[in-house]
């Protein structure tokens, strides 16, 4: 019983300096063997289509830490998103440099919320969960999204994560309820300085 007791022990801390390397290790995905592994993965992802689900997510740790199991019910789905602003083509008319507007259009929304959002259209039976950044290159950046399926019976027995199951849950990344959703509803914001972000930066701009 005792050696059990000092297996498990030694297992669960394994695992923990498991996930502390792993951390480490993406502190600087450019530097090290993270780095040789990005070359040979985007070689694999430029030729995947623009959304694929994918078996494990890349980044363990981050994937547990925005709520991942490794259990039935949970998707991973790996997407990209052209970098950059939105492309609009040059006007015909002639006009001043000023009234083109063809160039410095941003988006509103932040690329990895749009990425979330058309994963959600994809996998329409699935709500997103949250999502993190895997890598990047000159045209796409890459994000792995964590997706749950809200009518699998494991996820509707498992009280941490049953929530998602409520109707009023649905389309939750529409409504800017994921992480990344908050962030650029500028909801990270407290105390003096924020008065004019909630309930969103668009409600209260002048």
């Amino acid at each position: 019983m005792v050696d059990e007791m000092e297996d498990d022990i030694q297992t669960s801390v394994d695992k923990g300096s498991m996930y502390k390397y792993i951390e480490e290790a993406w502190e600087q995905p450019r530097k090290g063997y993270v780095n040789e592994l990005r070359i040979e993965r985007l070689m694999e992802w430029r030729r995947e289509k623009n959304y694929s689900r994918i078996e494990r997510p890349t980044r363990l740790d981050r994937a547990r830490k925005l709520g991942y199991k490794a259990k039935q019910g949970y998707v991973v789905v790996r997407g990209r998103v052209r970098r950059g602003g939105r492309r609009r083509s040059r006007p015909k008319g002639g006009r001043g440099p000023t009234r083109l507007g063809f160039k410095k259009l941003t988006p509103r929304k932040s690329i990895q919320r749009i990425i979330e959002e058309r994963a959600a259209k994809k996998y329409a039976n699935l709500e997103v969960l949250n999502s993190y950044w895997v890598a990047d290159d000159g045209r796409y950046k890459y994000y792995e999204i964590i997706m749950v399926d809200p009518h699998h019976p494991v996820i509707k027995s498992d009280p941490k994560i049953n929530w998602i199951c409520d109707t009023h849950h649905r389309g939750r990344v529409f409504r800017g309820l994921t992480s990344s959703g908050k962030k650029s509803r500028g909801l990270r914001k407290k105390g003096k300085g924020a008065e004019r972000s909630r309930p969103s930066k668009r409600k209260t701009e002048r």
